[in-house]
């Protein structure tokens, strides 16, 4: 007997990773956001993979707890006109990878604790420096 999975739309893995990059962006686990949702974490992996569909108002409900547009989690959208009003405009998919790694949620949490703007543009400086050192 051939069982045949139905494979998750590409718009559900879509929002899914966008939500799980927002959770990521804010330090906030997958528990605290089920509790907060009043659903279990493994309904929140669910979502994030794609395996479950989110509703409409289980979406509102979640921009409404991450602090974002519901249209955050369309942006970039495979095969959609692009959707404005998130958190940066012309987002490229670079960023959502650079977000969505544990390196680059690290860096962006002591970057924005900066308050100096000299100080940041040195640590841009440096990282720039390195990165050339490496070509």
């Amino acid at each position: 007997m051939i069982v045949n999975k139905k494979k998750p739309n590409p718009i559900d893995i879509h929002v899914g990773s966008r939500i799980r990059l927002r959770r990521t962006m804010l330090g906030m686990s997958q528990e605290k956001l089920g509790e907060s949702l009043g659903i279990t974490f493994q309904q929140i992996q669910k979502y994030e993979k794609g395996t479950n569909r989110v509703g409409a108002s289980r979406l509102q409900n979640i921009s409404s707890i991450l602090n974002v547009p519901v249209s955050f989690f369309f942006e970039d959208a495979p095969g959609d006109v692009p959707v404005s009003g998130g958190l940066q405009e012309n987002s490229s998919s670079y960023v959502v990878d650079f977000l969505s790694s544990s390196e680059g949620i690290q860096l962006n949490r002591a970057f924005v604790k900066i308050g100096d703007v000299k100080v940041r543009r040195k640590v841009i400086d440096l990282v720039k420096a390195l990165a050339s050192e490496e070509e």
